[in-house]
């Protein structure tokens, strides 16, 4: 591993499976350059990393360096008491009772999601899934976290859709960028690589300054934050009441990584579903069912919180699609100090280390037949008999991802509403759900472009 070049020929998440299928070991070490590393297979030690020695690897190994001048404060590479603070200031912009006063904002994009689904079948033309599936995450993480109007879902474009492909347009270099902050940070400085594309931040410094200008500029006072910029901007207003100051390029590195870090993956989870319940039509017919049996229950004409929570069996169908395919499929944190792993290894302050989340979920001593894309395993009944610790799309512990909350109710609502109104069947000539490609030059577990079509059938 002592080149990063490998990352550029095979997306992360093959070579972690292949080395937990090739070494068959709770952990396994690695070098990257210079550095040791540890691989952890094993749910046991996930749960002694993730929550019960929590504050000895509280911290992350990715780090931006300090020539990127947003990327290196964003939430997910801060450390110690930096992160905690605003962890804590963020957690409640994502509470339950938060995500159902953005509903209508889901509800709405998801209905454009349906029209522009019609439109294009109409016509018989056969489009790719992530791309229209990235369409609404866009516009729903744009409105619902900065009060930004987007028309993706409807039209196919948008000013912020033109910056979100911007973003995860991965060439060589930004490959290496991204190599580097992840596993080997010391990289980062000497060669002035970034998280997020210098031309797209100076767009969105733009784009977020028109916005807060619109809302009363930083001087307006926040009670009750209604949504992430409005909380973003409350911190820097209790800051300065305090003697303290966070700079705008604080702020507008929090809005880009929940932005550029939730769009996308979302998206991806979306591809993925849809494709899977085209290829397995009893599975979309169960989904069917469940959804028209629910609304029935409830004599409503459209969608709401309240059917979404009750949809048991599209739960089921989102997380076993993680499972298979989780965005990102490992974690990364580091060692503050010597820590013992067992009797044979103790790692030294600084090492990082990797939960091999892509690869324990393929087990099949935890789940029989992991190929299978099967819902069943996540039914209340057979969920409780699942391992600890061995299905972790999100993390686990205090730095779990904050914003689950927002990407589950954001995936319900518009699978929920396409195969209410479609069904889904695949085309001739497409890769079966297994053999779908993966983008290679990141690291995220994404389809590639041309590989996820299916044929959308107005149901009658």
């Amino acid at each position: 591993m002592g080149s990063l070049t490998f990352l550029l020929k095979q997306n992360p998440a093959y070579w972690m499976r292949q080395a937990y299928i090739d070494f068959k070991a709770p952990y396994v070490g690695m070098w990257f350059f210079w550095r040791p590393a540890l691989l952890i297979n094993s749910p046991e030690l996930c749960k002694k990393i993730l929550i019960k020695d929590f504050d000895n690897f509280r911290n992350r190994f990715m780090s931006s360096g300090k020539t990127d001048a947003v990327g290196h404060m964003n939430m997910v590479v801060l450390k110690d008491t930096a992160w905690s603070t605003l962890r804590r200031r963020l957690t409640p912009v994502f509470s339950a009772a938060k995500l159902k006063q953005h509903y209508n904002i889901t509800q709405i994009k998801s209905n454009n999601l349906v029209q522009r689904i019609r439109e294009l079948s109409a016509k018989n033309i056969y489009f790719n899934l992530r791309t229209v599936s990235a369409n609404y995450t866009t516009d729903v993480i744009g409105e619902s976290a900065f009060g930004i109007i987007s028309d993706s879902a409807k039209t196919g474009d948008s000013l912020m859709r033109g910056i979100a492909r911007e973003f995860m347009d991965f060439n060589i270099h930004r490959g290496l960028s991204w190599s580097s902050i992840f596993f080997c940070p010391e990289l980062v400085d000497v060669f002035r690589f970034s998280l997020f594309p210098k031309y797209t931040i100076r767009r969105l410094r733009t784009i977020f300054g028109s916005i807060i200008e619109k809302r009363g500029g930083f001087q307006k006072k926040i009670n009750e934050p209604k949504d992430l910029l409005d909380c973003l901007l409350k911190m820097k207003q209790e800051a300065a009441e305090d003697g303290e100051e966070i700079s705008e390029d604080f702020l507008l590195a929090q809005a880009s990584i929940f932005f550029f870090g939730g769009f996308e993956t979302s998206a991806a989870v979306m591809s993925w579903i849809l494709y899977a319940l085209a290829w397995n039509p009893h599975c979309q017919e169960k989904l069917y069912e469940e959804i028209v049996a629910v609304k029935k229950s409830h004599d409503v004409q459209d969608l709401d919180v309240s059917i979404l929570t009750e949809l048991i069996y599209l739960n089921c169908v989102i997380k076993e699609t993680l499972r298979i395919f989780p965005p990102i499929g490992w974690m990364d944190r580091e060692a503050a100090e010597d820590y013992r792993i067992d009797e044979k290894l103790t790692i030294t302050a600084g090492t990082p280390v990797y939960i091999n989340a892509v690869a324990i979920h393929m087990d099949p001593q935890y789940f029989p037949n992991p190929m299978v894309f099967n819902p069943d395993r996540f039914l209340p009944e057979n969920e409780k008999n699942i391992t600890p610790f061995t299905f972790l799309p999100f993390g686990d512990g205090p730095r779990m991802c904050i914003g689950m909350r927002f990407a589950y109710q954001s995936i319900k609502q518009a699978i929920a509403s396409i195969v209410l109104t479609f069904k889904l069947e695949t085309l001739p000539n497409t890769p079966k759900l297994n053999d779908v490609q993966v983008e290679r030059k990141g690291l995220f577990l994404l389809p590639l472009d041309d590989n996820m079509k299916i044929k959308f059938v107005p149901r009658e």
